[in-house]
């Protein structure tokens, strides 16, 4: 039928050379894509009422790709059937081929996009317990560059694939196997080998984003998982990059692996001297009134003795580790206040001093015996 359609329009363009009749074609087919497009747009929309529907941002954010998707086939027909020489117009329906190829790829791109912001709208980080949203967040956050790498492989491989010549070098490429293949390899293995850590990351999970850890003695926050390094936030705003690989290799710290609370420990080192009940009211005390404080867990007690000192371990446990630091900071200073003002005596003290204090002090003068 559409060849009998051109057949009519070659007969009345006769008397037209042959390049006008081709672009006359091309722009028939060009007004053919568009209208035929903004039907089914407009046919799409009245379906598609949900804003949160995949589909209907999905048909927003290609709408580009879509109708340039659909120019080019049209142009490639209308150069098929415009009486174009066969050597010229296979070269342009080639390109116009590559070109489509790499449209495909960039709605598929669009699409792992929508999917993974939508996925994500369902999960809120900036709530206090938000280990399941960083969970979610770090599987579609690894995932989706895994895909990404995936998409834009497979794109490249099918425009290659196109040419005659670079399909036939790739054959036999894997014809000959042996030393290409191993000198590749062994030039990709590093990177290979942090892209599949990565993938196991997503799936096992050992960190997620904004976990704190503590990495090669620095403590910080995971701020970024890529494709083949971690991006850690440490605590004065340093970045350290660490290899997905050293996560699966090596053992480190993870704070907030199961959930965020953590307990806070505060040493203190005082003299036998010190009262403990009222050092342990004293803690009371402080964390009643410290913000910081979860209100879960709290102890005092003595852990070690010394010929010197006694060693007290004061427990409290916060929501989450910044909190943690606070509330420890905020007992330590508290405590050393407290004992300077109400229990001098009680810090540390050497023994030698204190002999050296009662040496000083004035003795009793010895009775004499009258002599009688």
């Amino acid at each position: 039928m559409l060849d009998d359609y051109v057949a009519d329009l070659q007969s009345q363009f006769a008397w037209a050379p042959p390049w006008v009749f081709s672009l006359i074609l091309i722009a028939i087919a060009l007004g053919v894509a568009q209208t035929l497009y903004g039907g089914v747009v407009r046919l799409v929309r009245q379906r598609l009422r949900a804003p949160d529907s995949f589909w209907r941002p999905l048909l927003i954010r290609t709408r580009g790709p879509v109708r340039l998707a659909l120019c080019l086939g049209a142009v490639s027909w209308a150069i098929g059937a415009a009486p174009f020489p066969a050597r010229e117009a296979s070269f342009v329906q080639h390109g116009l081929l590559i070109a489509f190829i790499i449209l495909v790829g960039w709605g598929a791109m669009t699409a792992l996009d929508i999917g993974s912001a939508l996925y994500l709208n369902r999960y809120r980080v900036d709530v206090a317990d938000n280990l399941l949203a960083r969970k979610h967040l770090t599987q579609v956050r690894i995932l989706r560059r895994a895909m990404a790498t995936l998409v834009v492989l497979l794109t490249a491989a099918f425009a290659l694939m196109t040419i005659p010549g670079v399909r036939q070098l790739g054959v036999s490429l894997l014809a000959a196997g042996g030393a290409a293949g191993i000198i590749v390899g062994l030039a990709l293995q590093p990177v290979l080998s942090n892209l599949l850590a990565g993938v196991q990351i997503a799936l096992t999970q050992p960190i997620r984003i904004d976990d704190a850890v503590l990495v090669e003695g620095e403590w910080g926050n995971v701020e970024e998982i890529g494709s083949t390094y971690v991006v850690i936030r440490i605590w004065d705003l340093r970045r350290l990059i660490v290899p997905l690989r050293y996560f699966l290799e090596k053992p480190f710290q993870n704070w907030t692996r199961e959930s965020a609370e953590l307990l806070g420990s505060v040493m203190l080192y005082v003299d036998y001297s010190t009262p403990i009940d009222a050092l342990r009211d004293k803690v009371k005390a402080i964390l009643d009134t410290a913000a910081e404080w979860d209100g879960k867990t709290w102890a005092v007690q003595v852990t070690d003795l010394t010929e010197r000192t006694m060693t007290v371990r004061i427990l409290a446990s916060a929501a989450n580790s910044g909190s943690a630091f606070d509330l420890r900071c905020r007992l330590r200073e508290d405590l050393v206040a407290w004992l300077q003002e109400a229990h001098p005596r009680a810090l540390p003290r050497q023994r030698v001093e204190v002999e050296a204090e009662a040496a000083s002090a004035p003795r009793p003068r010895p009775r004499q015996k009258r002599v009688q």
